[in-house]
């Protein structure tokens, strides 16, 4: 198992950027930026390159409706080419309330226009001339929707790789067996290793009885807080107010994905109470209101044997990379706490 780390979108950015490097010292083996409606996430990850030597570099994720495929394709391009070949493309669709409220750009099958994003990427990075008619892309444009002026073109530059990883983060039936059937990567929220072959088990037998072998297996990537100590109690209850955010907060009544994951979990009426109570702004009633059990089985924070143990567990389910979210406030318990797992891990 792989152990990576996030860096939030909420601030710090250098000061955690060259923690990175002591960390990557330590074994970390991946570094992951968010996006949501923050900075962009690929000027910092053009950051890390320039001061890291040997990570992988993820987006984590790139909203993918709110840039052309084209630019995708250019950007992850470009991101793989600094970094000599250490960037993995993190892709998601988010939702209506960022992709329409913040960006303008119509919500409009997701799911649909994620293959055909990737689909266009590859053909760029294998320096195809991009002529491309789907369902929801044209490329180039035909004469009576533009100016007639149009015309294939290839990408200018060589590819440091000619298939960059892909990773989509999804959690829907339909949109997480796309993903296992076309993707490099997975990445889903809220990952229950008790229950993810409950959950998401049928989704991901159906679209790897599809996969093309030469994607290899399936690398299932999953974000959880971690920290390990005694007494740590404190910082894991720290995790309900992100949780009671997506849970309540990511998107409108019966248009939010979190809250109906949440559900299909079996957490049908907390689910509900959270998002009552997020969406009539009593936030705090909402992080207080998100199940214990749920905080518990989503998280790495503590003592180093019960942290064992549910790595145990993750592996079990399938998790070959996991991306932490380092939430001790010093430094040297953030890089004591890398060299912990990856010794955890190779103890596995």
């Amino acid at each position: 198992m792989r152990i990576g780390m996030r860096i939030a979108y909420s601030g710090g950015f250098r000061e955690a950027a060259h923690e990175v490097t002591d960390l990557e010292k330590a074994g970390l083996d991946l570094v992951s930026i968010a996006e949501a409606y923050s900075f962009d996430a690929v000027s910092q990850l053009g950051y890390l390159a320039a001061v890291t030597e040997r990570v992988e570099l993820t987006s984590g994720i790139l909203q993918a409706l709110t840039r052309t495929p084209t630019l995708t394709a250019m950007t992850a391009a470009g991101l793989d080419s600094v970094s000599d070949g250490r960037f993995t493309l993190g892709l998601g669709a988010s939702g209506p309330q960022v992709v329409e409220g913040f960006h303008g750009v119509r919500y409009d099958a997701p799911l649909g226009r994620l293959r055909e994003i990737v689909e266009i990427c590859r053909m760029v990075w294998r320096r195809e001339r991009v002529v491309y008619e789907g369902k929801h892309y044209t490329i180039p444009l035909p004469p009576d929707q533009g100016t007639g002026l149009g015309k294939p073109l290839k990408l200018i530059n060589t590819p440091v790789r000619e298939r960059i990883p892909v990773a989509l983060a999804s959690i829907g039936p339909r949109n997480v067996e796309m993903t296992a059937e076309i993707a490099e990567g997975w990445e889903p929220i809220f990952f229950v290793p008790e229950r993810a072959a409950e959950i998401w088990g049928p989704s991901l037998e159906a679209g790897r009885a599809k996969r093309d072998p030469a994607l290899g297996p399936l690398d299932v990537r999953v974000g959880v807080p971690c920290a390990i100590g005694e007494g740590l109690e404190e910082l894991r209850e720290r995790s309900r107010e992100g949780l009671a955010l997506y849970i309540g907060g990511m998107g409108a009544r019966g248009k939010n994905f979190y809250n109906e994951l949440t559900v299909r979990y079996g957490f049908a009426e907390a689910a509900a109470t959270v998002q009552d109570l997020y969406l009539s702004g009593r936030k705090e009633e909402a992080a207080a209101a998100v199940p214990a059990e749920m905080v518990e089985a989503t998280s790495l924070v503590g003592p180093r044997g019960w942290v064992a143990e549910r790595l145990a567990a993750l592996r079990d389910a399938g998790v070959t990379t996991l991306v932490t979210s380092l939430v001790q406030p010093e430094r040297a318990d953030r890089l004591r706490t890398v060299e912990q797992l990856k010794q955890l891990a190779a103890d596995l």
